[in-house]
């Protein structure tokens, strides 16, 4: 005899279930994603005959998939060579941050290479589009233009335009009467994500969707948004400053590690192939209180400079510690290392501030080297004859951990001219010594006593 299942509430992001409603999930802590569910019974699902049949994978035509540029080089470097035919991929980030921007810019040379293209706004009228495409000079024959919040017109823009790529701005405000619930709720982002990935499916189109982030910075809408798309991008960037990023945390197509960085100018968003020069002051010398690192932003080096300044306190009983583009904790462990291991005493009784520059963000951990010895060095106001570049993870024993991806970083400091390296014992492996690249010497330290030794900034 079969069994029936009880009826009640389940939660539509993972499935818990409920007897009575409640407004937030017991299992995912998600709020509106629990609903009522009817009382089907459970029997065996009858097999279908397959439309068409299975074939060895040696046998299947990949030509269909040869992936296409977008014109514009950042982004294709993080796509993994461009749009594949059929894909779907999830572009999110702050409100601001220029994501309309970057893919107008992305649908305007995608149609001046002759391939249609339709950007369907739901935010923004058709004119205020223009508008935008004109100051960016994002202007294209083949670029089509929609204003539309229902998805059934939506895509029936899609069959009468044909196009090769499809641009939704943003997939939050599309709905559907297919589904219950507003725009932009569970159910409606759902229904809508969907559908739009089965029509790319089935016209091999490529498909881009911008999308919305909560407070905290996690996309807007279920987690299973992420499941459905082939590729999701994050676009972040600091508003303050021009520099923004986008970093693929999926791509079911290239690496998911890749990162692309860009400019907003005042003729919008402007690719930066080389952006190292973007985080350093470009003095010839060193200055006192400074040093530059090397940071991986998924596979890419960056370059980051990281100025420090001591002073005198004006309350010898609290000492002020100030801190812009790295965490306080850690500079506040690397100060107190520093006084106990380096034995700087300077430092207890100061006020020490510690900032980046160019507005870089720097939370790889192998930067608390550059900061240490930037501080050491404002603490004596005393700079070092050569350019140097330093990188490693301090212990509270004042030990220095091994670096991942040593080779890259020593060669992009190599490539920008830089004439000394410190790095931790063993951060590099024995049977593949690093060359001396371009001038550069690369110096194996073991704690923070012997870097600041190396470069005499200990008394």
């Amino acid at each position: 005899m079969a069994k029936t299942q009880q009826a009640g509430f389940v939660c539509s992001e993972c499935g818990w279930t409920t007897v009575r409603w409640v407004g937030r999930c017991g299992e995912c802590q998600t709020w509106g994603s629990v609903g009522e569910r009817g009382a089907p019974k459970l029997r065996d699902i009858t097999s279908v005959v397959p439309t068409s049949k299975a074939v060895p994978i040696r046998q299947v035509a990949i030509e269909a998939s040869d992936r296409r540029l977008t014109g514009i080089g950042e982004l294709d470097r993080v796509l993994g060579g461009g749009l594949v035919p059929g894909v779907v991929v999830l572009l999110a980030g702050e409100p601001g941050v220029g994501k309309s921007t970057l893919l107008l810019e992305v649908a305007s040379k995608w149609a001046g290479s002759g391939q249609r293209t339709l950007y369907v706004s739901g935010e923004e009228s058709a004119a205020q589009v223009r508008l935008r495409a004109e100051r960016t000079h994002a202007l294209a024959d083949e670029l089509f233009l929609a204003a539309e919040t229902d998805l059934g017109t939506v895509l029936g823009h899609v069959e009468e335009v044909d196009p090769s790529l499809l641009v939704i701005d943003s997939v939050q405000t599309i709905a559907t009467t297919e589904a219950d619930g507003s725009p932009g709720g569970v159910s409606q982002i759902r229904e809508v994500t969907g559908a739009l990935v089965r029509t790319a499916k089935r016209r091999n189109m490529a498909v881009v969707l911008i999308g919305h982030v909560t407070k905290d910075g996690g996309i807007a809408g279920p987690r299973m948004l992420e499941h459905l798309v082939d590729v999701v991008l994050a676009f972040d960037g600091d508003r303050h400053s021009g520099f923004r990023m986008v970093r693929a945390s999926k791509n079911r197509f290239g690496p998911a590690d890749e990162v692309g960085c860009f400019e907003m100018a005042e003729a919008g968003i402007v690719e930066v192939a080389d952006p190292s020069g973007l985080f350093t002051t470009g003095h010839d010398e060193p200055l006192a209180g400074t040093c530059v690192t090397v940071t991986m932003e998924g596979r890419r080096p960056l370059l980051a400079e990281l100025q420090a300044l001591v002073a005198s306190t004006s309350d010898q009983a609290l000492a002020r510690r100030a801190t812009h583009g790295v965490e306080s904790s850690r500079v506040a462990m690397i100060l107190a290392v520093l006084e106990k291991k380096a034995h700087l005493r300077q430092v207890a009784r100061s006020d020490v501030y510690v900032s980046t520059v160019g507005g870089a963000r720097v939370t790889d951990p192998t930067a608390d080297l550059a900061i240490a010895i930037a501080i050491a060095s404002a603490t004596h106001e005393r700079n070092y004859p050569q350019r140097v570049v330093a990188f490693g993870e301090v212990g509270l024993a004042g030990d220095l951990r091994r670096v991942p991806g040593l080779e890259r970083r020593v060669g992009e400091a190599a490539r920008l001219g830089f004439e000394l390296a410190l790095v931790p014992v063993n951060s590099r492996d024995t049977s593949q010594r690093l060359p001396r690249m371009n001038g550069l010497k690369v110096v194996e330290v073991s704690d923070l006593a012997q870097a600041l030794a190396a470069l005499d900034l200990r008394h």
